[in-house]
């Protein structure tokens, strides 16, 4: 028993949408509930895991704009009607998979029925970041419960403090106005493979496998150091690990590598999902297909 992604959708940031995260995630919203043949207004749960967005806007949350654009419910819930439920997440790249985790929470205790985790980022423009990393994207998962061997495991998390040293994005004034800035230390990758080759021991081990019992490897973030890394630590090839194609995806690369890694594997198959991020944090879990 699990819940199970049912639809993945995606978006790529234009001329229109590379700097609005807000853009990105209705799209790829509204492009999942066209591969999951559902209407917006049965969706219960709608929570965001993106982190770079519109103007460096923090309030209000993310969420709950992409509701009201999506059409999920966006009036006031009426007596025994049906309202969505939305809020924002805050965990980097491991975002998605914690977004998973809450939605298979809800989904489990048979409160909701049907929830979308959506994510992007977009680079702020007008002057609010300095050399920003990160391509604009975004990814939703529209996900439901299976009462059969299908779905997602418990997730396992791994955290090795570090201050921030090792990666951080900061928001500070600049000639009277925010700017987001990045740092990032050399040893980041390896850093990200240790937090993350941990979750994954834990998480194989309660579940009495071993790596070579998986039929995919699902990681973010899509650094080629931290892939070579990560596969040291498992003990397998670095081929063997599933990235997005796409190397500067942030929150929404795990959508993608997992996308890509479904279609290949198939079900019955086993994908060991894995997420580092800064912190440091990393996040483990198993899916049945």
């Amino acid at each position: 028993m699990g819940t199970v992604i049912d639809a993945v959708g995606s978006a790529d940031g234009r001329w229109r949408t590379r700097h609005s995260a807000l853009h990105l995630a209705v799209e790829s919203a509204e492009d999942c509930l066209r591969h999951a043949g559902r209407a917006a207004r049965e969706i219960d749960l709608l929570i965001n895991a993106g982190i770079y967005r519109d103007r460096n806007l923090a309030e209000p949350a993310l969420a709950a704009l992409i509701q009201q654009d999506v059409g999920a419910n966006p009036e006031e819930p009426h007596e025994n009607g049906h309202g969505t439920f939305s809020f924002d997440v805050a965990n980097g790249s491991c975002g998605l998979l914690t977004a998973l985790q809450i939605a298979d929470g809800f989904l489990k205790s048979r409160v909701i029925r049907c929830a979308m985790v959506v994510t992007s980022d977009a680079d702020p423009g007008h002057g609010m970041s300095e050399r920003f990393p990160f391509a604009a994207a975004g990814a939703s998962l529209l996900c439901t419960w299976s009462d059969d061997d299908r779905g997602l495991g418990r997730t396992y998390w791994q955290n090795l403090l570090d201050q921030g040293e090792s990666l951080s994005a900061t928001v500070g004034l600049v000639d009277h106005r925010n700017v987001l800035r990045f740092h990032e230390s050399s040893s980041v990758d390896q850093k990200f493979a240790d937090a993350a080759s941990q979750a994954v021991d834990r998480c194989l081990r309660d579940a009495s496998l071993t790596i070579d019992d998986v039929d995919a490897i699902v990681a973010t973030p899509p650094r080629p150091q931290y892939r070579a890394a990560l596969a040291v630590h498992l003990g397998v090839s670095p081929e063997r690990i599933t990235m997005a194609e796409d190397e500067r995806m942030h929150t929404a690369s795990l959508a993608s590598a997992f996308h890509r890694a479904a279609a290949a594997v198939g079900a019955p198959g086993l994908i060991l999902i894995v997420a580092a991020g800064a912190g440091v944090t990393a996040g483990a879990a198993l899916y049945r297909l």
